[in-house]
């Protein structure tokens, strides 16, 4: 491989379902102006469950203690580069340039009224470069955050070079929290629509007591009835009339949330299912409904056959397809998504598009851990060009 232009990168991600850490493996190589993905490979590892627990006990609304975080970020760091460690040696041949780890989010400070002020991504990438001896990019968030952006989502530029000259595509992730980004106006725009799973998951360990983590197959959901009353006490959330570019998490959408909600009578677990999944596919369609022309989905939701379902039924004439059709594998999209922005910082090239995420400007993201050799990115000095498409390759 040309090392300025092509990179065998580990991308690493954890998302609002804190359940566990997805790497993916691929090569990217850029020729002209398109960059080329090769993927090699994902795996999926679950947090050991005291590290979970710990994450639950201190994720909002929970109050928490420094000890707790630097206990978390430890943890996480290592799960993380247990992950990496296994990527490189059973999806990379035991060969890997850079690891990129989008962390696990702990808080994402998004007051009701304004922009985004910090968001905070746990998970040492210290502990990922002394595993597997190569550089790290880790903390993508925070420099779009820093510029005046949200900072979330951030998949907006793969997005954009992946769907580029596909008239009217959306990508959808349906993961805790549902985000898009819309390619049909002169600009793309990547926002949160709302709760994807997250409420889904927070009733499931509500109804079980913790026995089950969330409704597999859309179970529940598939018996129950949409109670038309707590649907539209659901929909009139200030967030959903707010204008994009917006993030949000789990700092709204937890169970308390849901709870305040539901009213004196606690509705049967059928039917607060069935409308939990009826306010996702709602408030996904309302983002999209005037603009798209095909839905793209990836993330943990596509695997609820029942959300998949109500989301057609809002959109109806809009081709809704998962983005294994297109050769994203929908549960590595974003571990992938975060290995292109990871090469994108390490050639100095921006992560971002202008005004995809409401900042000032596009920036570089992320900052870099040097592996065992002490190697740092080449930067724009490398003379690599901004690749203006992706194409995704089969493995040979």
């Amino acid at each position: 491989m040309e090392p300025a232009f092509s990179l065998r990168v580990v991308g690493l991600m954890s998302g609002t379902s804190h359940d566990g850490v997805d790497g993916a493996a691929c090569d990217l190589r850029l020729a002209g102006d398109t960059l080329t993905l090769t993927p090699l490979g994902h795996l999926s590892t679950p947090y050991p469950a005291a590290l979970r627990s710990g994450l639950v006990a201190t994720l909002p609304p929970a109050a928490t203690t420094a000890e707790a975080v630097c206990r978390l970020d430890t943890g996480v760091g290592q799960a993380f580069a247990d992950v990496a460690t296994r990527a490189v040696a059973e999806l990379c041949g035991g060969r890997a340039d850079l690891v990129v780890s989008h962390g696990q989010t702990l808080f994402h400070w998004a007051p009701a009224g304004g922009g985004v002020q910090g968001t905070l991504q746990i998970g040492e990438p210290a502990w990922i470069a002394e595993a597997t001896g190569l550089p790290v990019v880790s903390g993508l968030r925070t420099r779009d955050v820093a510029a005046g952006g949200q900072g979330a989502p951030l998949v907006g530029l793969f997005d954009a070079l992946w769907l580029a000259g596909r008239p009217g595509a959306v990508a959808l992730n349906l993961g805790g929290i549902a985000n898009v980004t819309v390619l049909s106006g002169a600009t793309p725009v990547a926002f949160d629509t709302g709760p994807a799973c997250a409420l889904l998951d927070a009733a499931t360990r509500h109804v079980t007591g913790g026995r089950l983590t969330y409704d597999a197959d859309g179970a529940l959901a598939a018996r129950g009835r949409v109670l038309p009353r707590l649907l539209e006490r659901l929909l009139d959330e200030p967030y959903y009339a707010r204008p994009a570019p917006k993030s949000t998490g789990k700092e709204l959408f937890h169970l308390s949330y849901l709870l305040d909600r539901l009213g004196p009578t606690e509705p049967t677990a059928e039917d607060l299912f069935a409308t939990l999944v009826a306010l996702t596919a709602r408030t996904v369609a309302d983002a999209v409904r005037h603009t798209a022309a095909e839905v793209v989905a990836s993330g943990g939701g596509t695997r609820n056959p029942v959300l998949m379902a109500a989301l057609r039924s809002e959109l109806p004439g809009v081709a809704v397809r998962t983005s294994d059709e297109l050769g994203v594998p929908s549960q590595a999209k974003e571990a992938l998504a975060f290995a292109v922005l990871g090469w994108h910082t390490w050639h100095g090239l921006p992560g971002v598009l202008p005004g995809a995420t409401g900042a000032r400007h596009a920036s570089v993201l992320g900052s870099v851990t040097p592996g065992a050799d002490g190697r740092y990115p080449p930067g724009r000095g490398s003379g690599v060009g901004v690749p203006g498409r992706l194409e995704i390759l089969r493995p040979a």
